[in-house]
């Protein structure tokens, strides 16, 4: 929503050729020659499969009341580029889906790629930074709307944020830009004509499209996007690399109305299976002010109150807020709120929080959140507020 007043696993599903087999104990990895198959087994538990670059698959076997994974494979095998796109828990067909990997720092990879620099605000522990002096009075007006966490995303395909990755050779088209023109990254995209929109095809909505390419490790999005033939038209586009810190021009928007990337910010269903959120997470609240703090660029009110959250605002779930209750996925994500938080990223419902589009959400989990109040986070103080 924006309102600017500033301008295969090789499942291998069979037995193994050339009288090939591989077996693995968790957690172990090795490299297949060409031509060899690998056959992987969960005991009870659910298989996910995970394509980590050209040549690497992860394997997992999940439990399914749980968020730890109990065995994991890594397969390597001969691979070759192609310009058909990777499609990451977003297309019914697809059973393919792009799983977070710790690295050095905290921070995660998608996809064979960084999701920024280590150091970068995304994927900073919030858990010790000072409390703002406005909290109280942030948290009184987001909660004059709604008072508990909502997850805006579940097991219905078309709820969420769908995104997709596509490798280095995918070919760019034409992106013809409709409203924010001057404050977008000019095209051409590597977006394939098929690339899932959110809400889906026939949505009237925002229409998120979101694109991860591989290799060169750029993000592209954008919002209000509908395939033309050739390409795309779209109301505002961004492009970010990944492996910067690099922030959005002072005054501009992007795919999100706080100028900010919106991937980063998803909850994903793999990452949720593994265990953690090592990021901070985007949500959306009805009111805001004409502000912004980094790494935010970008307001979309006329409201000078200093008291509603401006755009790139940071909360965290209180400390002391008990969370021993809660179970499954719902639990993962509220420890990862503890330790990384959320910003405030778009005008919407209040305390929305997104997730990446994905049919193996568990609803009864996630409407867990629905009873955590507002009351229980607190604002952080992480930078300037720009006005």
């Amino acid at each position: 929503m924006r309102t600017s007043f500033v301008s295969t696993v090789l499942l291998v599903a069979g037995i193994a050729a050339l009288g090939v087999v591989a077996s693995f104990a968790a957690s172990s990895d090795t490299t297949l020659k060409g031509g060899d198959q690998l056959r992987v087994a969960c005991g009870g538990t659910q298989l996910t499969t995970t394509r980590i670059d050209a040549k690497t698959i992860m394997a997992r076997c999940v439990a399914a009341a749980s968020p730890s994974a109990t065995a994991t494979a890594i397969a390597t095998a001969t691979a070759t580029s192609s310009p058909t796109p990777t499609t990451v828990a977003v297309l019914p067909t697809s059973t393919a889906t792009a799983s977070p990997t710790l690295v050095p720092g905290g921070a995660t990879t998608l996809a064979g790629c960084p999701v920024f620099p280590s150091d970068n605000v995304w994927n900073q522990d919030v858990s010790h930074l000072p409390v703002d002096p406005r909290s109280a009075s942030y948290i009184a007006n987001i909660n004059a709307g709604r008072q508990f966490l909502h997850a805006d995303f579940g097991s219905n395909p078309t709820y969420g944020i769908p995104f997709v990755v596509v490798p280095s050779n995918q070919p760019n088209v034409p992106i013809n830009f409709t409203a924010y023109g001057d404050e977008s990254d000019p095209g051409p995209y590597p977006v394939p004509g098929n690339a899932p929109v959110e809400g889906g095809s026939s949505s009237s909505g925002d229409r998120h499209v979101l694109v991860l390419q591989q290799g060169v490790c750029k993000l592209y999005e954008m919002f209000r996007a509908f395939p033309n033939g050739s390409g795309w038209n779209a109301d505002a586009g961004a492009i970010f690399d990944l492996r910067s810190n690099a922030l959005r021009p002072a005054g501009w928007t992007s795919a999100d109305a706080a100028g900010l990337p919106i991937l980063p910010g998803l909850v994903r269903f793999d990452e949720v299976a593994a265990g953690q959120i090592t990021h901070a997470l985007r949500f959306t609240v009805s009111r805001t002010q004409r502000a912004y703090i980094h790494p935010a660029t970008h307001w979309a009110s006329s409201s000078t109150d200093p008291n509603l959250a401006p755009m790139g605002l940071r909360l965290r779930l209180r400390a002391d807020f008990d969370t021993s209750h809660f179970t499954g996925e719902a639990r993962v994500l509220l420890e990862g709120l503890k330790k990384y938080g959320m910003m405030v990223a778009d005008n919407g419902s209040d305390w929305f929080i997104t997730g990446a589009t994905d049919p193996r959400w568990n609803d009864t989990d996630l409407n867990q959140l629905k009873t955590v109040p507002g009351s229980a986070f607190e604002v952080v103080q992480t930078g300037t507020v720009v006005k």
